[in-house]
């Protein structure tokens, strides 16, 4: 029975099931949307949450340039960029539309981007759609992003 046991295993151990949701959510940290199978997506919609959850409660001392932060402001954000690099890898490479390859700090990306992108938001980061079956085995698959704020869609609105 498995009671009171939350979570999927995916037929791996502790250590490859960790590793494999620290490399999702860093790709879609890094890509903003990523395709997977429906049960992974919905796996790592918790793990990305929490992360920008961590992120966001630091309020502006997030994305406040650090010299204008004060040293207790610099204390927690030290504490939070530690507990998220802890997870994610730090640095990861974006191959850009012009062939080069353009280095990416995943932890302040979350910190910085997401929190401020995220501020007013009160959960619910993430977006999965469902494709269908993939061609080869038949599991399900699905594109698992992140949403865009409602300020950001006003925005565009605006400009279009």
């Amino acid at each position: 029975m498995r009671h009171k046991n939350t979570g999927r295993k995916f037929d791996r151990n502790t250590s490859s099931r960790r590793a494999m949701f620290r490399n999702l959510a860093a790709n879609l940290i890094l890509h903003e949307r990523i395709e997977t199978t429906d049960a992974k997506a919905k796996e790592l919609r918790g793990v990305t949450e929490k992360l920008i959850t961590k992120a966001k409660r630091l309020g502006a001392a997030a994305y406040t340039e650090h010299d204008k932060l004060s040293p207790a402001d610099k204390a927690r954000r030290l504490a939070v960029t530690r507990e998220i690099g802890a997870f994610l890898p730090r640095f990861s490479t974006r191959i850009e539309k012009g062939g080069e390859a353009k280095q990416v700090d995943l932890v302040e990306k979350v910190i910085v981007e997401l929190a401020k992108r995220f501020a007013t938001r009160p959960g619910g980061y993430t977006r999965i759609v469902k494709f269908g079956p993939r061609r080869g085995d038949g599991a399900p698959i699905s594109m698992i992003e992140f949403v865009q704020d409602a300020t950001a869609g006003d925005e565009a609105a605006k400009t279009a």
